[in-house]
């Protein structure tokens, strides 16, 4: 007797995994590439050195892809997953990027560090999820998405508003005269208004990458002003290995590895909701096994970040979505992306043109792809009790306003030990760790249902 495929499991025709396993590429390439780009630029890299982490990247996308989809000794749920650097991941990241004393090394070390954590705890992270109700995830989720906002705003004013010089031996900040420069505010405008046209007007496949195609359209607007410029493009090679510790050893130092840790946590979390979603979209039932290869898997592809150059990584919830809008459950589809996304990391030459694209036009596209994270988070929040539990409406309010600390006031937590001011200085963290103990406060510890799980991770599909 021949036994039933199950859709999941289903290879389908070459050309048909070449299309669709595209099409889950381009839905997850500009918000693939954000991460790499903020950092890089933070890190005040040369232009080659940034490409050079698009690539690497790109490469470390398909690499984490093909764990989770494939699957290999107790890793990878093998579904329909596409896996990319988590947003979670940025604020930590930059307050690191921003100390001398840690930068680039320090940041992989934390990121290596949080991988094997994740590797360990993949087995037990289940039996967290009463510490991270839907109350809970929405606010870490908003603020997130309200942290990067900064980034985006200041992509499109085309830098940063305040420059470091010496004069006269004493370091003092000076207005930038390049920031908010009319044509610079007219391309992010513009950009804005192609990705809103594109989502209100376009249909199926057009309105799912409306981000992307909006960077496109500024791109060429920009070069049609002479704004952008291909030189670095042109120099740069059409093929080159990502080699490990590209930039050196890493460097370990106890407050970034627990912060990342820490991220970790709140990114398997999602995760686990992310898997539960995919298993009822489905139809394929999930086990704790299956879960714990799932998270496991998140580890992996950290650890391998932290080794090849880049960053945490997660299942990408917009690929989420994407599986429920076309009901294509294969994960050979997947796989195929992540095929592509290696390939990808191969072509510096592509990497070097999405770093040649002004910040202006990024910002335009920032404004959106951020603010939906953080509209992602105000939709989780849809789903806890306000109106008969005041304590959440607590909840929100107190962690929000430590989340905004470091944003408002860098020099907040300036008389504290300088050791715990990476930590201190992520208003994404200080809002995790607020919420979590003021809900443990008011509603204590309570378990959350798979349903709860599962309508969360739904909701999150929107970013």
């Amino acid at each position: 007797m021949s036994q039933t495929v199950h859709p999941v499991d289903e290879v389908l025709p070459a050309p048909k995994l070449a299309v669709l396993g595209l099409q889950h590429v381009l839905v997850m390439y500009a918000g693939a590439v954000a991460v790499p780009l903020i950092i890089g630029r933070a890190l005040k890299l040369p232009p080659e050195q940034v490409a050079f982490l698009i690539s690497a990247d790109l490469f470390a996308c398909g690499l984490a892809t093909l764990a989770q989809c494939l699957g290999f000794l107790g890793v990878g749920i093998r579904l329909p997953v596409m896996m990319g650097v988590t947003f979670a991941s940025v604020g930590p990241m930059l307050s690191m990027a921003n100390d001398p004393s840690i930068g680039i090394l320090g940041i992989y070390g934390s990121v290596i560090a949080a991988g094997i954590f994740g590797i360990i705890v993949a087995p037990f992270i289940s039996r967290l999820l009463p510490l991270f109700p839907p109350v809970v995830t929405g606010t870490i989720i908003m603020v997130i998405g309200i942290s990067l906002m900064r980034v985006g705003i200041n992509w499109a004013g085309g830098g940063i508003p305040f420059l470091t010089q010496t004069i006269d031996g004493k370091v003092v900040q000076v207005a930038n005269p390049n920031y908010g420069q009319l044509q610079g505010l007219g391309i992010a405008l513009f950009v804005l208004l192609v990705i809103l046209a594109l989502i209100r007007f376009g249909k199926g496949f057009v309105a799912n990458v409306a981000v992307l195609l909006g960077i496109v359209a500024g791109a060429v607007l920009s070069a049609a002003l002479g704004i952008m410029h291909f030189e670095k493009v042109g120099a740069a090679a059409w093929f080159d290995v990502i080699l490990p510790f590209h930039f050196g050893m890493p460097t370990f130092h106890l407050v970034p590895i627990i912060t990342m840790c820490i991220v970790m946590i709140v990114v398997m979390i999602e995760s686990l909701g992310m898997f539960l979603a995919l298993s009822d979209m489905t139809g394929k039932p999930v086990d704790e096994k299956a879960l714990a290869r799932g998270l496991r898997a998140d580890g992996v592809g950290t650890l391998l970040g932290g080794i090849f150059n880049t960053f945490p990584y997660t299942s990408f919830s917009q690929n989420v979505g994407l599986v429920g809008v076309t009901g294509v459950r294969s994960r050979w589809v997947t796989v195929t992306g992540g095929i592509i996304m290696l390939g990808l990391g191969l072509l510096p030459k592509m990497a070097a043109l999405v770093e040649a694209v002004p910040q202006v036009v990024l910002g335009g596209a920032g404004l959106v792809m951020f603010g939906m994270v953080a509209a992602t988070g105000a939709r989780i929040l849809t789903a806890v009790d306000f109106k008969t539990n005041r304590n959440n409406l607590f909840i929100v309010a107190i962690s929000v306003g430590f989340g905004m600390i470091p944003l408002v006031s860098p020099n907040f937590f300036k008389a504290l030990p300088h050791e715990l001011h990476p930590l201190l200085e992520s208003g994404i963290l200080l809002c995790a760790i607020v919420a979590v103990v003021l809900n443990v406060f008011f509603n204590g510890v309570k378990k959350s249902s798979t349903e709860e799980i599962v309508a969360a991770a739904k909701q999150a599909e929107a970013h």
